[in-house]
């Protein structure tokens, strides 16, 4: 049974450790501390337990671990959701993500066998009391297992069941890679010769190399860039190839833009912010701004980029980089999605609910962040405290490539899966493969 924390300190500090490792950390550098855990059923925020939070950001190798340890399934937070219900609807909201349909298994396996443990139970109790059951004992009768949580009696039988399940797994990966290469081989194949109606073949040109679409990429986008002051475009140059180098969260937005005749990027490469070319601005959530208390912005109307790019050296050029992303990733959003910059098309009532949902979890997990004394992410705390929620959508999307920008792939990425973990989720799912799917190059 699942109970309230009231333990010691160090018990406290455990549980808190546990939770962190969750969010962040891999499996194998926190099985001491599981080993430390006396209720691995203990409540934590929102009346969740480990088995909530690993179902609810997808870590298999953690939930294979609790449900081992003997985690209830049963046991629900204060929305009255057990972990198989959360492991649903994560499924869900992010049907293409393997590792999740991998967690609804587990819960679903582990769940099913508590069921049929309990409706064994309830017929031996009806038995006689002449009869001796597999599961009794004389120093243990039906009522007292009954009363105490099936998983204590699923961990018997969970290892092999779960060496099942990873063989099935398995099997299916192994199918899918042969699959993905089937399909890759055809492609190439279709790619490098064309037939023609009389059975003639025509051979295409090959794609260009890396190197080469790097480069034809970076040039269409300087096409696409006026500088308004000063002399940037050796600058604009080296921040396009930063962004495509960078990370795919960041390379997914310039491989799209640069091949839309639509996109304009304006750059004041003498000062630091953008009021000589943008004086005064509107933001999504309504507010009037002076354009020379702001580095960048992206006006959708006119499907403009405005950046300030003066000295863009040292840290000051990864602040440049991290302002571009964050305002060419506003503007291929609303190019892409038509939609002033939310990351889903007018009149998808579907998507547009999970986004909000993702943002308002976002919110709490915020809160919860804060309640702890950690410092949220700059760009996340300022897109959390827009004035409109639609407003809070777009800045908290465009946060991503920004956040990643800055702090490097790794370090950025960690923050996020921290901070905001099921919006960098959706994010990555629903966003980049649109991105991508949509360049023209």
């Amino acid at each position: 049974m699942a109970s309230y924390i009231s333990t010691s300190s160090a018990e406290e500090i455990v549980e808190e450790r546990l939770i962190s490792g969750l969010l962040t950390g891999s499996l194998l550098q926190h099985k001491k501390l599981l080993e430390m855990l006396k209720d691995v059923d203990v409540r934590h925020a929102r009346q969740r337990t480990l088995l909530h939070v690993g179902v609810g950001h997808g870590k298999t190798d953690w939930v294979e671990e609790l449900l081992a340890r003997g985690a209830d399934t049963d046991v629900t937070d204060d929305s009255q959701q057990n972990a198989l219900c959360s492991a649903e609807e994560m499924v869900r909201q992010f049907p293409d993500d393997i590792e999740r349909s991998k967690v609804l298994n587990l819960v679903t396996l582990v769940h099913r066998r508590g069921q049929v443990i309990l409706r064994r139970l309830e017929a031996s109790s009806s038995r006689s009391a002449d009869h001796v059951t597999p599961v009794a004992s004389p120093e243990c009768d039906i009522a007292s297992l009954k009363s105490s949580s099936p998983q204590v009696l699923i961990v018997r039988q969970l290892s092999s069941s779960l060496e099942e399940l990873k063989a099935e797994v398995c099997a299916l990966d192994s199918g899918l890679r042969c699959l993905e290469e089937g399909v890759k081989s055809t492609l190439e194949d279709m790619t490098s010769v064309n037939f023609g109606l009389g059975g003639e073949s025509a051979v295409r040109t090959p794609p260009p190399d890396p190197a080469t679409a790097r480069l034809e990429c970076v040039d269409a986008m300087l096409r696409r860039t006026t500088i308004v002051h000063g002399n940037g475009i050796e600058v604009m140059r080296r921040l396009y190839e930063r962004l495509y180098d960078g990370d795919e969260y960041t390379a997914c937005i310039i491989k799209f833009l640069c091949g839309d005749d639509r996109v304009k990027v304006m750059v004041d490469s003498d000062s630091c912010n953008i009021g000589r070319m943008k004086e005064k601005f509107v933001r999504l959530d309504g507010t009037h701004w002076n354009g020379s208390g702001w580095r960048t912005f992206c006006d959708f109307k006119s499907e403009t980029v405005y950046l300030g790019a003066n000295d863009c050296s040292g840290d000051n050029d990864t602040v440049v980089c991290a302002n571009l992303a964050w305002a060419l990733s506003q503007l291929s959003l609303k190019l892409v999605f038509d939609n002033e910059g939310k990351p889903y098309s007018k009149g998808d009532v579907e998507r547009e609910r999970e986004w909000m949902l993702s943002v308002m979890r976002a919110l709490e997990d915020a809160e919860e962040w804060r309640k702890r004394g950690e410092e949220l992410e700059r760009s996340i705390d300022l897109a959390l405290n827009m004035k409109t929620l639609k407003a809070k959508v777009c800045w908290l999307a465009a946060a991503v490539p920004w956040i990643i920008a800055y702090y490097g792939s790794t370090e950025g990425r960690a923050i996020l899966q921290q901070q905001v973990p099921l919006f960098l989720s959706l994010y990555s799912n629903n966003v980049m493969g649109k991105l991508l799917a949509s360049a023209k190059r």
